[in-house]
């Protein structure tokens, strides 16, 4: 099992930055990769950006490519969403989740962060 803790939300002014950090124990190593979601209100989940453990490999969503920088600090266990340049559209609570393998469903959670951008 991977636990996992999101920590660093806040309000934030548009045009403002913020970095989100995603602390992981117990099983981390059966971890394929770790993903950064988010959920607006009356919206579905969406994911943001994503990072392979072994491989850094990364992948961001359209809407923040650009603005966005999913990292990971393999010694402390774990990775950082650097969110800069930030939008009102980017309101929501994010969470970070593992995935044990490629193209398996993601499947330990942790309980979110809340990230408010005011216009």
């Amino acid at each position: 099992q991977v636990h996992l803790v999101e920590s660093g939300g806040g309000l934030v002014q548009a045009g403002g930055s913020l970095r989100l950090s995603c602390a992981a124990s117990g099983r981390t190593a059966s971890s394929y990769a770790i993903g950064w979601f988010r959920q607006a209100p009356g919206k579905e989940r969406e994911v943001v950006s994503t990072v392979r453990r072994v491989s850094g490999i990364t992948y961001y969503a359209d809407s923040v490519k650009g603005r966005f920088t999913i990292s990971r600090d393999s010694a402390k266990n774990t990775v950082y969403l650097e969110m800069n340049s930030l939008k009102p559209e980017d309101t929501a609570v994010y969470y970070c989740a593992s995935q044990s393998n490629y193209g398996a469903k993601y499947d330990y959670w942790g309980q979110g962060t809340q990230v408010t951008v005011s216009s």
